[in-house]
């Protein structure tokens, strides 16, 4: 008998924007993993944040798939709360359309969960195009590492790390602070008990700030070197550079103010606005990607632009 069999089901909770074919592969991987590798896949639920690219149309083949179709991009933690809303099982895997599932990737994230309940999140090794694991776990930063990243110090030095663990190797099983969210499995009685993704975070570090509420209520993050799977990175986003500057500025903004003392917070949000604009500039123009500086400009732009609701977002409870 085969015992993975017997293994409570999984439901996957997909957030789609333009994913164009990524999606698709992204899907006949969970199928295979449904088919073949007997992974117990409860449902597999795609909302789609208002995409334009007809995305979307390659849910409808998938075996229990359920497509949620949002009219306007509601952002990544709020999509994923609303998929997370319709599961039936037992337990959630939050999974990007630019990963593929690896066989065994669930059943061993699942084993993990149902072995240790102090373990409140897992995820597995994500191979990248060049076959290389992506070193993707983080520590919770600090208003230190905050500091590092808006100065531009972090990508000169690992003395002045950003809380990324890129001094591992992330070739064996280990407790974290974090795992990456494009593979991050859950209990969903848990999840749900947490309020889920907040979703003030409208992309980029809703899943870190849930890391640190497991880690609040006596939980941690469990990694996995195998079995891997894969995530492109960056797959959604990376045409789109000034937005995503945008966002996740905004992000570390609102995580400093949610997690830092008020004065942390209001001295990173004047660094952000007045120094980190020029730290990356100094940093392109030393780079020679003069064409990147028009992203930063007018990814700032949008920042300033924004700065009052973005205050009010950090304001709220």
């Amino acid at each position: 008998m085969d015992e993975t069999k017997t293994e409570p089901a999984v439901s996957i909770v997909i957030v789609n924007w333009n994913g164009g074919s990524l999606l698709s592969q992204c899907l006949a991987s969970c199928h295979e993993a449904l088919a073949h590798w007997h992974a117990p896949i409860g449902d597999i639920i795609v909302v789609d944040n208002a995409s334009t690219d007809g995305s979307a149309d390659a849910v409808a083949p998938v075996v229990r798939a359920k497509l949620i179709q949002n009219s306007s991009n509601r952002g990544f933690g709020a999509a994923c709360n609303q998929g997370a809303s319709m599961a039936t099982s037992e337990y959630l895997l939050f999974l990007n359309p630019d990963c593929r599932i690896g066989a065994g990737s669930i059943e061993a994230c699942l084993r993990c969960l149902k072995s240790d309940s102090t373990i409140g999140a897992v995820g597995v090794a994500l191979l990248g195009d060049d076959g290389q694991v992506s070193r993707s776990c983080h520590r919770f930063p600090s208003f230190t590492n905050f500091v590092y990243r808006l100065f531009g110090l972090s990508a000169l030095s690992a003395r002045f790390s950003d809380g990324s663990m890129k001094d591992w190797a992330h070739d064996s099983d280990r407790q974290v602070d974090h795992v990456i969210g494009a593979f991050y499995m859950v209990r969903t009685r848990e999840f749900r008990e947490l309020g889920g993704f907040d979703e003030r975070f409208f992309v980029y570090l809703e899943d870190l700030d849930l890391s640190l509420r497991y880690r609040q209520r006596g939980q941690h993050c469990m990694f996995l070197a195998s079995p891997a799977s894969y995530h492109k990175g960056g797959g959604m986003s990376e045409k789109a550079r000034a937005a995503r500057l945008f966002y996740a500025t905004r992000s570390r903004i609102l995580y400093a103010f949610k997690h830092f003392t008020i004065a942390q917070a209001r001295v990173h949000l004047a660094a952000t606005l007045s120094v980190e604009p020029v730290a990356r500039v100094v940093q392109l123009v030393a780079q020679r990607r003069f064409l990147e500086i028009l992203e930063v400009a007018r990814g700032f732009a949008i920042l300033y632009r924004d700065l009052p609701a973005t205050l009010r977002l950090a304001q709220r409870k």
